[in-house]
């Protein structure tokens, strides 16, 4: 998200503490977490210079000076590198730390503003990079679905903690998989549009969500 683009799940407090901080994580968890951040960093500049398919590990490694051990150590493949989401914890940490009176959508809007609402534009323009590669790459599409299945129970299990014991796994997972779904609608809309909003797409998708889904007519 370029800083000129609307943010719709914008922070409470533009001064408070960076999306890293605000959910902390241990110091160990931390330091991975940048290393890989840093990796996947490099990676994205060559893969803009020379295409995906041009580059290699070696490549990577270098760019990034750690070598080719150290890279799988926090990569098994060049497909996790760009396939890997750093604000997954930070996402999943804030939504479980919701106050209980929100439902699971309002919660979800609280998480999504807590560690995404205040990123810096650069960081946002790396994110939408990596989105619209995983959409491009035949491979890394095909792997997604894997990385949707692990989310959904991973989602489902944060949301069944939300609402309680007694509700419905069968309609929880339903109701992540709707969730996932607008997600991923977004991010493919976003993908195909240069100027395109993923956040705002999600939000718009949330708002469609806890209405019912329902169609509405275009005006002629």
């Amino acid at each position: 998200m370029t800083p000129h683009q609307h943010n719709p799940f914008p922070r409470s407090d533009a001064t408070g503490p960076s999306p890293s901080e605000a959910v902390p994580l241990g110091l160990r968890e931390r330091k991975k977490a940048k290393t890989r951040a840093a990796i996947q960093a490099h990676a994205l500049q060559l893969f803009r210079r020379q295409g995906y398919a041009a580059t290699t590990v070696d490549q990577i490694a270098e760019a990034a000076e750690i070598s080719q051990s150290t890279f799988f150590r926090y990569f098994p493949t060049k497909e996790d590198l760009l396939l890997y989401d750093r604000y997954d914890p930070l996402m999943l940490a804030a939504f479980a730390a919701q106050p209980p009176k929100l439902t699971v959508i309002e919660a979800l809007r609280g998480a999504i503003a807590e560690v995404v609402g205040g990123l810096p534009g650069d960081e946002w323009a790396l994110e939408r990079e990596r989105g619209r590669l995983i959409m491009s790459v035949p491979e890394l599409r095909a792997r997604l679905l894997d990385q949707i299945a692990e989310s959904i129970g991973t989602l489902s299990d944060a949301v069944s903690e939300r609402v309680g014991p007694d509700a419905d796994a069968f309609a929880v997972h339903m109701f992540v998989g709707a969730v996932i779904g607008v997600a991923i609608a977004a991010m493919l809309q976003s993908a195909e549009q240069p100027d395109g909003d993923y956040l705002a797409a999600f939000d718009a998708g949330l708002t469609q969500l806890e209405a019912g889904l329902p169609f509405t007519r275009v005006s002629s």
